[in-house]
């Protein structure tokens, strides 16, 4: 077992804010023991940073493209991060 971490942004673009996305989006982090944030962005995208297993990174990008039932996901826009914020939980603003 590796207890190696991966770090990325992800920018969700189409119907996603007013939607439940930020807190669908930390309901899915938790479940999947993710760490990191989502924010709203003023162009209509939001912004998550998500740290964790690269296993459940890459779960939780799947569950990004998607999203909750009320949104509409154009695109998500992947920013690989070299460094580890060492979050200590999934934190919406």
């Amino acid at each position: 077992m590796t207890d190696a971490k991966k770090t990325a942004r992800f920018i969700i673009h189409g119907r996603v804010q007013g939607v439940f996305f930020r807190d669908t989006a930390r309901q899915v982090a938790r479940r999947l023991n993710i760490k990191g944030s989502a924010i709203n962005l003023l162009d209509g995208t939001v912004e998550i940073v998500a740290e964790g297993t690269p296993e459940a990174v890459k779960k939780f990008q799947s569950w990004l493209m998607i999203g909750p039932d009320m949104a509409t996901v154009e695109k998500v826009e992947v920013v690989g991060i070299e460094y580890h914020l060492e979050f200590k939980d999934f934190k919406i603003g």
